[in-house]
């Protein structure tokens, strides 16, 4: 038994003030239960690293961090293997860390793809691997590259792609030329209201103005159970 499974961190004040508004709101203002629901994202873990207390005992079950060195992304990774493992999340909601932004900060050294390659099959690890089939929500870019990155059975289990962008629905479907099936696969593109959940999310949160949360919010579903974030 350990005496605490929880990683605890809290509330951070950016320096500059202005810097990474999107992420400071972002890891200001989750819920406890997106706490759990929202590691999926592009942000990284939903409490960050500089704020991180755990015990020494859960530290070393988890495994310590990852000494690859440049480019490893490891709080990324113990954050991971930390939840792998059934450990829990919980912010102090009050800011005690002041946070400064400078652009040689060791972060800027991890490639997006190496994260977008842990964070795909972390997905597929925790959510995909129980859902039979699901709605991939945003027929762009993300949305296909996302369905490109999935192991071939998980990608079976796609059953549509939706959108709100007209262009995209009236096309009907996505050929993914890249396969080497015969025929090759054709996934239906629809409007999001007209798709069946549960859905990945490949939109990102805070930059349409509060369009695309009120469209999501209008089909009252549950985060972590009809959708998961993946933006």
């Amino acid at each position: 038994m350990y005496r605490s499974e929880y990683i605890v961190g809290c509330q951070v004040r950016r320096e500059p003030l202005d810097s990474t508004e999107r992420y400071t709101r972002w890891i200001n203002n989750l819920t406890q239960e997106q706490l759990l629901t929202q590691v999926f994202t592009s942000h990284g873990p939903t409490v960050i690293m500089p704020t991180w207390f755990c015990s020494r005992e859960w530290f070393f079950h988890v495994g310590r961090f990852d000494e690859g060195g440049k480019g490893v992304p490891e709080d990324l990774l113990f954050f991971y293997e930390h939840l792998q493992k059934g450990g829990k999340v919980f912010r102090v909601n009050h800011c005690l860390l002041l946070y400064r932004y400078h652009p040689q900060a060791a972060t800027h050294s991890v490639l997006e793809g190496t994260i977008w390659n842990h964070r795909v099959r972390f997905l597929e690890d925790r959510v995909l691997s129980s859902w039979t089939s699901f709605t991939i929500w945003n027929a762009g870019k993300q949305g296909k590259r996302l369905y490109r990155s999935l192991s071939p059975a998980n990608q079976k289990k796609v059953i549509a792609f939706c959108d709100v962008d007209e262009k995209k629905i009236s096309k009907g479907f996505y050929t993914y030329e890249e396969s080497e099936e015969r025929p090759k696969p054709k996934i239906p593109v629809c409007h999001f209201r007209d798709a069946s959940p549960p859905f990945v999310i490949c939109v990102k949160l805070d930059l349409t103005g509060g369009v695309f949360e009120t469209n999501l919010g209008m089909l009252n579903l549950k985060e972590g159970t009809d959708y998961y974030h993946f933006n």
